[in-house]
């Protein structure tokens, strides 16, 4: 639960004030060893981190060195007494200090591997010291938002809000995830703050304007501000900012991590590079994590390079391979239009790419699949109106915006396969299918078989593709002659649905295929290949059936091994939804009402963290967090069960996995800004127990220059593991 914080200057005093002392409390429960009782080994570095307070309990050390050949971190939690142990380091020179809330950065020592070393923490000099350290949600909480009674909208003779809006809950929703947020964090010290070199303006709200045209993204992101009452979102955000720029403080600050957050390791590499940044990676098979053990990570640098960055996390090293596109009328990106000069990189052009790249996979084989643009929009002829082929004759495709090729790591080659139907994400069934999302709002879900493929490498005959029927009429069948999505439901017939899935998964249980739906409310689709008949479930949305179950938005999916879907809600929420739990019949004309054809199968866990100033407790979405992706562990890989989900809390620089219905929230503190657009759990080594598994995650913001550093920095590769107490090594 997501408790309000204290609202006035006395409380937030209190506030700061716990958490300066939280280490002596700590530390007169469990007094510490000296820093030469920590034991180490050859390639370990360990030791106690004490303050003018005493032992600091909870805090992180960060080890750093650019000796290898890719700049590589570690980060360790100390335990209730103060010791912390990083192990496992490559041998090198590291940089070690130490960084925690409630303190300010520590000097940095310089140590080697099977040292032991003594660390002095510097407490804050005040409260605005430690919120440097905040994460970005704690700071985005400050923005104020449009009361609810000006919801609906009624235009510009009206209350002034645009008529587009309908609901607060829209408002927040492109506040958060399907905004700005999508993209990267709002509230860390690259946007709660301006450029330098983004000139003088008479307002922060025209500063703003001004921001958000800035370079190859900027179409995007004036796009994004055209959903608000534009005006009215860059007022708000001025005043924010001009807030920030006056001293104001955030509400309330973050705890310190506790109980088994104290047993995380993160460790990353440098990946990718500046000019770039990387969407997405794999390292593994999500169907057998222990396919390329110890193997290769690789990327995807979607709409800003046609160059695959790769890591080889056992030798620190990097580097790259080359998509390929078709057709040399293919389109790139390096011809989107600059609205104005880009703060960080000016007029030029930094992204550069025909085949933008999304989303890979690892098949059983160990060949890499890419979702990637191959040629331009118009479909060949098979898949049009007048072909023979299967699919079309149900339903022609004229375009598509992206296809697919597959790379093979032994011969190092690229094959190109040409799709009919949009690609985004792409997910491998156990009965050697691979099944494509859209991405967006679609009219079909295609499929490749890859069998058939395998063995005759006809693009063609391999795929297939299906609208989104549902069985309105009731029969079990999928009857041609629906009613189209604009015409009401008519007696004895189906009817057609616009409902392509963003992110995508399949069930162990039944072979069917899940999608989170992008919208408000949104929700998820059920795509059964048997009887190619779908159905479409919203999330909740002020719906009284669905008690403690309302939210809206999903953006990434995952799926349990009993086929439980979890989505990710920009309403700050984890969502859950059981097809088990249905207790109504799921097809006739009740299909067609998306709300509550299943209600009772929902359920929804509010991230933790801070929900904005201002707004009244209890309001649905009121949460600074917009969590972007959510993947479920069935192999149990991280450490914390089979079947836990795992959420991207993309506002607080962490992951947070739902373990026995208590958030565990997974931070990475350095380099501040992290987000994360997806993950995998490998296990590299079952025989070594927590050493051997852990969870793979991308640093994968499309703003580098974002990240903690600024200007040159890269996108990364981050490790998590859990080891069984704090000190293990």
């Amino acid at each position: 639960m997501t408790t309000r914080s204290a609202t006035s200057i006395g409380m937030m005093s209190v506030s700061f004030a716990c958490l300066l002392s939280v280490a002596a409390v700590t530390g007169a429960a469990a007094q510490p060893a000296a820093g030469g009782q920590v034991r180490v080994d050859a390639d370990d570095i360990g030791g106690v981190v004490t303050s003018a307070k005493g032992p600091e309990a909870g805090v992180w050390v960060i080890a750093e060195t650019r000796d290898l050949p890719t700049k590589y971190v570690k980060i360790v939690t100390t335990d209730d007494a103060g010791r912390y142990v990083l192990p496992d380091l490559p041998k090198a020179n590291y940089d070690i200090w130490v960084r925690g809330y409630g303190l300010v950065d520590s000097a940095k020592v310089k140590a080697q591997p099977g040292k032991t070393l003594a660390l002095t923490a510097v407490v804050a000099p005040n409260r605005a010291a430690a919120a440097k350290y905040y994460p970005a949600m704690y700071w985005y909480s400050m923005l104020k938002v449009p009361e609810a009674n000006l919801f609906p909208g009624t235009g510009p003779n009206g209350n002034g809000m645009s008529v587009a809006l309908k609901d607060q809950g829209q408002w927040l929703r492109y506040a958060k995830t399907d905004g700005c947020i999508h993209c990267h964090q709002i509230g860390d010290v690259a946007t709660r703050t301006f450029p330098v070199d983004l000139g003088h303006y008479n307002s922060s709200a025209e500063a703003w304007e001004r921001r958000l045209q800035s370079g190859q993204a900027g179409r995007n992101m004036m796009e994004a501000i055209a959903m608000f009452d534009a005006a009215r979102q860059m007022a708000l955000l001025g005043d924010w900012t001009d807030r920030v720029a006056k001293g104001e403080l955030p509400k309330s600050d973050p705890p310190r991590p506790q109980g088994i957050e104290r047993n995380i390791v993160v460790t990353e590499w440098d990946w990718g590079t500046a000019k770039s940044y990387v969407h997405d990676g794999i390292s593994t098979d999500k169907r057998n994590p222990t396919l390329n053990a110890n193997g290769i990570i690789y990327g995807s640098p979607e709409a800003s390079s046609e160059m695959i960055p790769w890591v080889d996390p056992v030798a620190n090293k990097t580097g790259f391979f080359k998509s390929e596109y078709r057709d040399a009328k293919t389109p790139t990106t390096a011809s989107l239009e600059i609205y104005a000069p880009s703060p960080y990189w000016g007029t030029e052009a930094i992204w550069d790419t025909h085949t933008n790249v999304h989303n890979p996979m690892f098949d059983e084989k160990g060949r890499l699949w890419l979702t990637a643009r191959i040629r331009p929009l118009p479909n060949p002829a098979f898949c049009k109106a007048g072909s023979d082929h299967p699919s079309a004759k149900v339903y022609p495709k004229d375009t598509s915006n992206r296809q697919t090729e597959v790379y093979d790591p032994k011969t190092q080659k690229i094959t190109m396969i040409d799709l009919c139907f949009n690609t985004h994400h792409l997910n491998f069934d156990d009965n050697g299918m691979l099944w494509f999302s859209a991405g967006a709002a679609y009219d079909v879900i295609g499929w490749l078989d890859m069998k058939k493929w395998d063995a005759t490498h006809d693009d063609a005959a391999s795929q297939g593709w299906s609208p989104f029927v549902l069985d309105t009429n009731g029969n079990g069948k999928r009857d041609i002659g629906w009613t189209q999505p604009d015409e009401p439901m008519q007696a004895g017939k189906d009817k057609r649905i616009i409902t392509g899935p963003y992110g995508i998964n399949t069930s162990k249980l039944d072979g069917s295929v899940w999608g989170s739906v992008l919208g408000f409310p949104g929700g998820i689709v059920r795509y059964d290949p048997k009887t190619q008949l779908s159905e479409f479930y919203e999330v909740p949305w002020k719906n009284a059936k669905a008690v403690g179950a309302n939210g809206f938005s999903p953006r990434g999916m995952g799926i349990s091994s009993e086929g439980v879907v979890w989505a990710a809600l920009a309403s700050g929420h984890a969502a859950s939804f059981d097809r088990r739990l249905c207790k109504g019949k799921l097809n006739g004309p009740i299909a067609a009402d998306a709300q509550n054809v299943c209600p009772e199968g929902w359920r929804t866990y509010q991230l933790p963290g801070p929900e904005f100033d201002g707004l009244p407790k209890g309001t649905q979405g009121a949460s600074a967090e917009a969590p972007y992706a959510m993947w479920v562990d069935q192999f149990d890989t991280l450490g914390f069960g089979k079947d836990v989900p795992i959420a991207t809390a993309s506002q607080q620089d962490a992951l947070a996995a739902l373990v026995d219905g208590k958030w565990v929230v997974m931070r990475v503190p350095y380099p501040m800004s992290y987000y994360a657009k997806g993950m995998d759990g490998r296990i590299d080594d079952a025989k070594t127990g927590w050493k051997g598994k852990g969870l793979f995650s991308t640093y994968s913001m499309r703003s580098p220059t974002h990240i903690e550093g600024g200007k040159g920095q890269t996108s990364k590769v981050v490790h998590f593991q859990i080891r069984p107490d704090p000190l293990a090594k």
